[in-house]
This record gives structure tokens, C-alpha cells and sequence, in this order.
């Protein structure tokens, strides 16, 4: 009897053992501010109640009037940074197996990323440069809604051969066995993105990629296409899915359909069949697993205990990824996505309790 105990202890020790920077994402770092406002701040900057934009010239003002004029609170953001702190909150211990790549501003809100980065125990590493100031996000919450302005500013600034080819930052990307990456980042670095899809392809490790966004899929076609054939799980949520199906001649507005065709796109690493993950908000999750695409339901909510649904998308892959790095079932990463929207979109921001409660 003896002999055997041993036995039966070990897989689950060997379940623990995680390490760190196992887990990569590289992205657009942004500081969300966050205030409640009035309808005449909203009209001042022509905003509307639910959207999101990005910063023209006329909201030049509106980050410092925020700050000055209402009570706010900082949250790391930036989608993929998100998701990264989201899978890192899930996992818990060990501390670090979450790394994270992207440039900020040598400025107090560059530091603010960091020390929200250091809280979250995710392993940033950002590309700090002097040109631009850190990239924010301003949260205007109104009632249920809240209006997104982004000023990418630093985040858009990211170059490769000033960080990801480094010898120290590159040791990390080698370090990882699933990587993570939001098609917004096609925006600002497709030449990074490529070299560490290439690197995973190449050595059979799993790369992600999210559509991210409607505009992605029709004004960054080009390179995200070039990407496409090293993508191993393809997320996104059912208007980017369609908007990505126009834009690719699919010639269907079913979302299953649309998966299965993407799932077929060209591939590099034949090793390994791409998963295809379209969320669909409050309907279920529909995944290719195979040559069938499944649908998951989602975990039900009253409308009245949701606060925020920004960030959802960001949570499910985050919550997705934090199993899918433990070598867990698909079932389980997506119910670990599903868990991780439901336990965000019951608070403002990507935000989260201390520990997850999860089995």
C-alpha cells in the first residue's frame, strides 16, 4: 500500500509546478482613468454615452479636466495587458508566469503602469522612450454606460529592435509555451508580432490572436493575414467575426460557419489543427474543436448585477489562457473564460476580487 501512495500524490504536484513567464502577451499598455461624469462633459467633448473612440484634437483637454474636475481611479488597461493580468489573477501562484511587452512614456502614468503591473504580480517589461507621453484610456461613466476615449500616444510607439530584439527580452519570448497578442497591436508593431508567431510555430508552442475589432479585420487586413498561418487559437466576438467573414469573401453570416472557414485558413505548423473562439455575449461561446464547431452556454447573470461589460472580452481570453498555460481541457479553459466575464462585468473596469473562485 505503501509503495502506491506516492503514485497517487504525484499528478497532482506535478499539476502545481507552473513557471514563470510561461505565459506571454505583448500589446498596447494604456492607463484607464476613471470618473463618473455629467452629461455636460460628455456634450463639452461630443461624446456619446456608449462608445469608444480614439483621441482626436479636440480631446486634448479632456484627460486633464477629468483628473481635475472628478474623482478618479487608475486601472492598468490596454486589451491584451488585460488579459494577461486577468490569466495571471486566475492562476495566482506562482507569482510572474504572466509576462508582458509594450511601451510607455518616462512620466507618472508610466509609473503608475508599472507599480498596477507590479500589484497585478505580472512581469512587465516595457519599452520606455521619451517622444510620447503613456497612452491612456478615459473611462466616462454616465448611469450604466461609459464612453472610451484612447490616446494610444506611447503604446504606439513600440519598436523591435529597441526591445523584443534585445537578448534579455527575447530570452523571455523563448521562455514561454503560449503566446498572446490583441489585433490591435497589427497597428502598431505586425513586425513583432510576426517574429514571435514565427518563434512559436517554428518550435510547436501555441500562439493566440484576437480580431480585436472590426476596423483591424478591414483596415489591417494585409498584416493580419500575414500572421494568420501561425495562429493556433483565433478569439474574437461575433461582429468582429462577421465584419472578418465580409472582409475575407466567406459568403455567410452564420458565426459556425464563419469559424469553420477560418479554422481552415492556411496554417503553418500542421502539428496542431487551429481553434477558432467566437464569443457572443450573453448566447453562447461557439468553439471548432475537430471538424465541428461546439457552443457553450454561458454562465447566466440578472441584467440588474451587470455594471460594466467593457472588458468581458478581455476577461474570457484571460481566464481562457490561465488554463490553457496549466495544459487543462478546452472545456475547462473556456469555462475559465466564462467565469472570468461573469466575475468582470459585475464591476467597473477590467477590474477583479482579490482571489478568484473558480474549481
Amino acid at each position: 500500500m505503501a509503495t502506491g501512495e506516492p503514485k497517487a500524490k504525484k499528478p497532482k504536484l506535478e499539476e502545481k509546478v507552473l513557471s514563470q513567464n510561461a505565459l506571454f502577451g505583448m500589446g498596447n499598455p494604456l492607463l484607464d482613468i476613471c470618473a463618473v461624469v455629467d452629461k455636460d462633459f460628455l456634450d463639452k467633448y461630443g461624446l456619446k454615452p456608449n462608445d469608444q473612440i480614439l483621441a482626436e484634437d479636440k480631446h486634448k483637454e479632456l484627460f486633464d479636466e477629468l483628473v481635475k474636475k472628478f474623482k478618479v481611479e487608475y486601472h492598468a488597461g490596454g486589451s491584451t495587458q488585460n488579459s494577461i493580468k486577468i490569466a495571471q489573477w486566475m492562476i495566482q501562484e506562482p507569482h510572474k508566469v504572466a509576462t508582458f511587452f509594450g511601451c510607455i512614456g518616462t512620466d507618472k502614468f508610466g509609473e503608475i503602469l508599472k507599480k498596477k503591473a507590479e500589484e497585478a504580480h505580472v512581469d512587465a517589461h516595457y519599452y520606455e522612450q521619451e517622444e510620447e507621453p503613456t497612452g491612456t484610456c478615459a473611462a466616462c461613466i454616465t448611469g450604466d454606460n461609459r464612453s472610451l476615449v484612447a490616446n494610444l500616444a506611447a503604446a504606439n510607439c513600440y519598436k523591435k529592435e529597441k526591445h523584443l530584439d534585445l537578448e534579455g527580452n527575447w530570452a523571455l519570448v523563448e521562455k514561454a509555451k503560449i503566446y498572446y497578442i490583441a489585433g490591435f497591436f497589427l497597428t502598431v508593431s505586425p513586425e513583432s508580432i510576426l517574429k514571435v508567431a514565427k518563434h512559436a510555430s517554428e518550435h510547436n508552442k501555441v500562439f493566440a490572436l484576437n480580431l480585436s475589432a472590426p476596423f483591424i479585420s478591414q483596415f489591417y487586413k494585409k498584416p493580419m493575414m500575414e500572421v494568420m498561418p501561425y495562429v493556433d487559437i483565433l478569439f474574437g466576438n461575433e461582429t468582429e467575426a462577421s465584419t472578418f467573414a465580409r472582409e475575407q469573401g466567406f459568403e455567410t453570416e452564420d458565426i459556425e460557419e464563419i469559424a469553420k472557414k477560418a479554422q481552415s485558413l492556411s496554417k503553418e505548423n500542421k502539428k496542431r489543427q487551429r481553434i477558432v473562439v467566437f464569443t457572443q455575449g450573453k448566447d453562447g461561446t461557439i468553439v471548432t474543436k475537430g471538424d465541428k464547431a461546439m457552443t457553450f452556454p454561458v454562465l447566466e447573470i440578472d441584467q440588474s448585477e451587470i455594471v460594466d461589460t467593457n472588458g468581458a472580452g478581455d476577461a474570457f481570453v484571460g481566464g481562457f489562457l490561465s488554463q490553457l498555460v496549466q495544459e487543462r481541457s478546452l472545456e475547462q479553459c473556456i469555462r475559465a473564460g466564462h467565469y472570468a466575464a461573469n466575475v468582470v462585468i459585475r464591476r467597473a473596469g477590467c477590474t477583479f476580487p482579490e482571489k478568484p473562485d473558480f474549481h
